[in-house]
């Protein structure tokens, strides 16, 4: 026997490092089409535009982490009826319920994409009986029989090898619009949590209206009393009575009117939180809206919020989901490569079924490739890119309605700060003309035609005061929700 030169050993190493890099080629693959790498820019700016009003200290980065949203973030408003309700939300709001089967569906996506990496063997055993047909074309009815008897355990094997990523991208797709899925979850269960905040301060907002109503309502009343005495005294005209007895009606019609609007948003409190509007009871209170102080809000800038907006990173995970269905589609331009084979046992009776020459077995590799198809994968192909362009538009479009949101509230607690200082100084000067004129009416100066225009200046300019608190609510609502409520998107979930 010949001794194995250096030079053979080389040459054997090349060959056996060829193979090698085949077979890796044949398991692993490549993948065609573009890789997904970061999102697509968008427009940014050092800062927002809007500044807070002066006495929003809280504003600022979102840095330490005990200065930052939670997601318990309607605690910061400091009232125990919300704090209660808010939490009802999670567990029975069927808006949410659906959103939650949406991305549990999206989820079971990734296990259908990833099953088509693994070959797929199935098994059909069958027990038959056979008779061919005398009559049939070009057979020799000499070999004809009265039927045989056919058993068999067939087993087939096919296995598609993924040289150009289109299996691995179908999966990675499903991972991305899973998690595209999440993020719905997650803007809904937002959305939802601050639609019962805002619903819950107009229900408050009608509780204050109400009690200064009511406290209005007895006013008007003694005013009514007083021109009743006047008149009947014949120190005022009558004209003076119907005028107090009109304002007092218009008070009680504004009075029920409140009744029916604060209905109206305990009805919804209670869809928000899974129960028939009949289930829920929320007590009345006199408590005003302009006593407690606005929650200072932990800001965010422009760089931060996207990703701490779950819409942002939903729209961010379809433009990746988008990407995988280009590489999709220029795989089909591409041969296919599968491995089947088909094996088991063959007999002719229960006895030899299951004897060693009963076996039989097929295998082999199949490679195949469409030569020809009009055009279809080409506009396949175009219709991802326009797709993935959509996506992108979207992504994009999502992050500066973001930006317009935080800035729109930004802009409205600052000006609202300075409507509410000037609503409060015209309701203190209007409830010092309206006592002016009472007294100047008791002392016959004036008609009483002057104490109604000024007592419906007072309470006009009141109820406009709460009003203004609560846009004031809103708006730190609204503000919380446009950055996030305390998400970010080390919460998506590792599907």
């Amino acid at each position: 026997m010949q001794p194995v030169t250096q030079a053979t050993r080389r040459r054997t190493s090349r060959v056996v490092l060829t193979l090698a890099s085949v077979a890796a080629l044949l398991v692993a693959g490549c993948r065609v089409g573009p890789n997904y790498t970061k999102a697509p820019a968008t427009a940014l700016t050092p800062s927002f535009k809007e500044t807070p009003p002066a006495s929003f200290d809280g504003w600022k980065a979102g840095t330490p982490a005990d200065a930052q949203l939670k997601g318990d973030w309607w605690t910061m408003f400091g009232d125990t009826e919300l704090n209660t309700l808010e939490p009802q939300v999670d567990t029975a709001n069927l808006t949410l319920v659906a959103a939650e089967a949406n991305f549990r569906a999206a989820r079971s996506q990734i296990g259908f994409a990833r099953s088509e990496a693994g070959p797929q063997i199935s098994v059909a055993p069958s027990i038959q009986g056979v008779r061919d047909s005398i009559y049939q074309p070009y057979f020799n009815s000499s070999v004809a029989n009265s039927g045989v008897p056919v058993v068999s355990l067939p087993v087939d094997i096919s296995y598609e090898i993924d040289l150009w990523g289109r299996i691995r991208r179908g999966t990675l797709q499903a991972r991305e619009q899973a998690q595209a899925a999440a993020g719905d979850l997650e803007n809904a269960r937002l959305s939802l949590h601050a639609e019962l905040a805002m619903d819950y301060f107009a229900l408050r907002s009608a509780d204050a209206q109400e009690s200064l109503l009511d406290s209005t309502i007895q006013v008007y009343q003694q005013a009514v009393q007083l021109t009743q005495d006047r008149y009947q005294g014949g120190v005022s005209p009558y004209s003076d009575l119907t005028q107090a007895q009109t304002q007092l009606q218009q008070a009680r019609v504004q009075r029920t009117d409140l009744e029916q609007q604060r209905a109206q948003y305990e009805h919804a409190i209670a869809v928000l939180i899974g129960k028939a509007p009949a289930a829920l009871t929320i007590p009345s209170t006199p408590a005003t809206l302009k006593a407690p102080d606005l929650p200072n809000i932990p800001g965010a800038l422009p760089s931060q919020l996207l990703e701490r907006r779950p819409d942002i990173s939903a729209d961010e995970r379809r433009v990746a989901a988008a990407n995988e269905q280009i590489g999709i589609a220029e795989a089909a331009y591409y041969p296919t490569l599968t491995i089947s084979g088909s094996g088991g046992l063959i007999g002719n009776s229960l006895v030899n079924w299951f004897t060693f020459p009963a076996r039989f077995f097929a295998v082999g590799p199949q490679l195949s490739q469409v030569l020809y198809d009009r055009g279809r994968r080409r506009s396949y192909k175009d219709l991802s890119i326009a797709q993935y362009d959509e996506t992108v538009a979207n992504y994009r479009q999502t992050t500066l309605t973001a930006f317009q949101q935080v800035e729109d509230n930004l802009a409205a607690l600052r000006v609202l700060q300075i409507e509410a200082d000037q609503q409060r100084a015209a309701t203190t000067a209007a409830k010092a003309s309206q006592n002016l004129f009472e007294i100047r009416y008791e002392g016959g100066v004036d008609t009483f035609l002057q104490v109604v225009t000024y007592q419906t200046a007072a309470l006009n300019n009141q109820r406009n005061e709460i009003v203004i608190m609560q846009r004031r609510l809103d708006a730190s609502v609204l503000l919380i929700k446009a950055l996030g409520g305390g998400w970010n998107t080390t919460q998506l979930p590792k599907v």
